[in-house]
């Protein structure tokens, strides 16, 4: 292209230009749809959102605590972290009422019990937007529920088992049966092997959520099935009880042993080589996102209606689910550091 054409080029845009911006400074400027948080950027230092849990004493939510402290940090918001240390559901239901007194900009609850929803119910009719996370209770006015797809978490962790074993092999799996969350992570397993036709389930054991039971049962099996190729455990119990067995009989590496979530006792498990892997929840992340979800439905909710409030029209998400992630000894040290910095 010639000097010439680009400088012509160059002067034809100028014109399109003037003259767009012309018409702009000459046309009514539209009505704009009122949206929530539009316009100058509003200072959320003041505004606290209650975190109330239970069981606060299990290393399970040291990262709970951490990611919502560090979305408060994140967010420009104060995070505040309630709740009996133990398992204690009157106390949770005490701590949420108390919550409900401060009239927080928002409540995140573990729901863990039907007893709370008059709760979540109490503050949605005091204006306060609630969050389930960890269990949902959906027949509540909560605003949406953050958390993990249960079937999720035994299908990834099925799928490494599986690809591990070559797509062939007797497995056992660990679990409390008769309890949903656990069910739908059996569920997941099986969906996972059914991809495998030389894949068999030998046997389902009860656990009882018990350490010493889990090891009684899985010795069991390895008696009945002293062909075993795999344990795989829906929660922490059934794989450390399992890997526990496995040692004792002296096949530690010979048969694969999978677990749920990342406690210390499971990943030191793994660094000693007696537990093959283990399926973790996004539980850090998932606190912030718990948080994340009020604040924007606080601040930004898109204009689905010129005011969605008054339209009891409201926008966002309901289900939020998190990622699942697969620790063996190649990511190990990774999820070692982050469970000693939780724990500060």
């Amino acid at each position: 292209m010639t000097t010439m054409n680009r400088v012509a080029r160059r002067t034809i845009f100028g014109l399109v230009c003037a003259a767009v911006l012309l018409s702009a400074a000459c046309t009514p400027a539209a009505t704009p749809v009122p949206t929530a948080g539009a316009g100058a950027a509003v200072d959320t230092s003041s505004e606290e959102y209650i975190y109330v849990s239970m069981m606060g004493n299990l290393e399970f939510f040291n990262a709970h605590k951490y990611g919502w402290e560090w979305a408060g940090d994140t967010l420009g918001v104060t995070s505040t972290y309630v709740g009996p240390p133990d398992f204690d559901v009157n106390a949770q239901v005490a701590a949420f009422d108390q919550a409900i007194a401060k009239k927080p900009k928002g409540i995140v609850v573990f729901g863990v019990d039907p007893s709370l929803i008059p709760e979540i119910n109490k503050a949605s009719d005091a204006g306060i937007p609630v969050v389930t996370i960890l269990g949902d209770l959906p027949t509540s006015k909560r605003i949406a529920f953050v958390g993990s797809h249960q079937f999720d978490l035994g299908y990834v962790g099925g799928l490494h088992v599986a690809e591990a074993l070559g797509g062939t092999g007797k497995i056992a799996i660990l679990s409390i049966p008769g309890t949903q969350m656990f069910n739908d992570r059996e569920e997941g397993f099986r969906a996972a092997f059914d991809a495998y036709p030389g894949i068999e389930v030998v046997q389902v054991g009860d656990t009882k959520a018990d350490t010493a039971t889990a090891i009684s049962v899985a010795k069991d099996i390895l008696t009945r099935n002293p062909d075993l190729a795999a344990f795989v455990g829906t929660d922490s119990t059934g794989g450390i009880g399992a890997a526990t067995a496995v040692s004792e009989a002296g096949k530690t590496g010979e048969i694969l042993t999978v677990a749920m979530d990342r406690n210390s006792d499971v990943l030191q498990a793994i660094q000693d080589g007696t537990l093959t892997g283990t399926v973790a929840q996004d539980d850090a992340a998932m606190a912030f996102w718990a948080l994340q979800t009020l604040y924007n439905y606080n601040h930004h909710q898109a204009p689905l209606t010129t005011d969605n409030a008054a339209a009891n029209a409201p926008s966002g998400p309901t289900t939020v689910y998190m990622a699942v992630n697969y620790i063996d000894k190649d990511n190990l040290q990774y999820f070692l550091d982050a469970n000693q910095l939780y724990s500060q």
